[in-house]
């Protein structure tokens, strides 16, 4: 039939390149299955056309073997009325004759009928076996353009996902990680140099005071307390000796032999 040829050679193109190029598959493989089912809808509304031929050609063959039959019985009846003086013999026989004749032509009239009955139930049989291939047919190619609808996505993501990790290099996450290394690295020696220029700026005493450590503050009175008994010791002792002892001493050096002393 037509729509057979229409879905090979559908199926022909489909698996052509150039098509597939041009237009998307699954667009496709929908509409050749809109195509087919739209065949199939003619296909049953031609097998309702011969079914219907063939209902009313049995019918017809029904009545014309039935009108058969009674002209069979009539030509009879006719006959035994002559036979028994109900009617003229002669009027009889020619009435039974026409009977007969018009027999006849409805038994012929039934075995034309019944050729046509027997064709159109060959016909009818041929294309209800042609519909329900077709509708096998169009229910398998939809439960597999569902399935490769589901495997196109899948593939789709698949690819997507792939394409995302094959393009991971300099330009893009790599490239930015070591964007960010480099900034990172910027700060860091910002901070360590306005951390050298801060140590650069500490007074005298704060750095006496930070190689003391803590209590630097006592030590440093202490030291003048020190110092001032020093001098008060000095002065007390005898003059002579402390000037022969202490000349050209300097105030660390007499702080250093008081530590001695001590």
């Amino acid at each position: 039939m037509s729509f057979f040829k229409r879905i090979f050679g559908w199926m022909s193109a489909e698996t052509n390149a150039a098509l597939d190029s041009l237009e998307d598959p699954i667009k496709m493989t929908d509409q050749g299955i809109r195509d087919l089912k739209k065949d199939l809808d003619e296909s049953l509304q031609g097998l309702a056309q011969v079914k219907a031929i063939s209902i009313r050609t049995r019918k017809e063959y029904e009545q014309h073997r039935q009108a058969a039959g009674d002209w069979e019985r009539k030509a009879v009846l006719l006959l035994q009325k002559a036979s028994s003086g109900q009617i003229d013999a002669a009027d009889a026989d020619r009435l039974a004759t026409e009977a007969l004749s018009k027999k006849e032509q409805a038994v012929q009239a039934a075995a034309t009928h019944e050729k046509m009955v027997n064709q159109n139930d060959g016909q009818v049989a041929k294309m209800e076996q042609n519909v329900q291939r077709l509708k096998s047919q169009i229910s398998q190619w939809e439960n597999e353009a569902k399935t490769l609808k589901a495997r196109a996505k899948v593939s789709e993501a698949s690819s997507k996902i792939n394409k995302q990790l094959a393009s991971i290099d300099s330009t893009s996450t790599v490239s930015m990680l070591e964007r960010m290394k480099n900034k990172v690295e910027e700060q860091e020696a910002l901070a360590e140099s306005y951390g050298e220029i801060a140590d650069s700026n500490v007074s005298i005493d704060e750095e006496i005071n930070k190689a003391i450590g803590p209590g630097a503050g006592s030590s440093s009175l202490a030291l003048e307390e020190l110092k001032e008994k020093m001098k008060l010791g000095a002065g007390k002792s005898d003059s002579t000796s402390a000037s022969a002892t202490n000349e050209g001493q300097s105030d660390l050096d007499k702080l250093k032999e008081q530590l001695k002393d001590k």
